[in-house]
């Protein structure tokens, strides 16, 4: 697809943009930050937002994981679940809505693996890497 229509065409296009560019950011951050350093910006760790929240707040969360989960598709680097809820508070933080970001750790069908995993709630709508249900919780950080 040419750039230049999808720009054009896109009505979405600063959060369309936003996303890539954060996308980008934080594959780059992740895999070259050490995470001690990484979880410093995370934010208060061990702390929840509350499951009520505003329309707009739900409105704001639904259109960051849209495009979000969108963009990340199509990067030619990978934006695994880590990279997908950092670019989401991002855009989400920028916006005034707060979020809870979590990482867990899971073991693969053969169980002889461990898998680790982030996903990303506002409210009570989880907006990426879906509710996490099937991962052990390690570490939750509220903004």
């Amino acid at each position: 697809m040419n750039i230049v229509k999808f720009l054009k065409y896109n009505k979405n296009r600063k959060i369309t943009v936003e996303a890539w560019v954060y996308c980008m950011w934080y594959r780059f951050v992740v895999f070259n930050v050490p995470m001690r350093f990484l979880e410093n910006h995370f934010g208060i760790r061990e702390e929840e937002t509350p499951e009520e929240v505003t329309r707009r707040d739900y409105y704001w969360a639904y259109r960051a994981a849209y495009e979000v989960n969108r963009i990340a598709d199509k990067t030619p680097w990978d934006s695994k679940c880590l990279v997908r809820a950092l670019a989401a508070r991002k855009i989400l933080l920028r916006r005034g809505v707060h979020t809870t970001l979590y990482l867990g750790v899971g073991t693969l069908e053969d169980k002889k693996q461990m898998i680790a995993h982030a996903w990303l709630r506002c409210g009570t709508f989880y907006v990426t890497g879906g509710d996490g249900k099937e991962y052990a919780m390690v570490a939750k950080f509220k903004n």
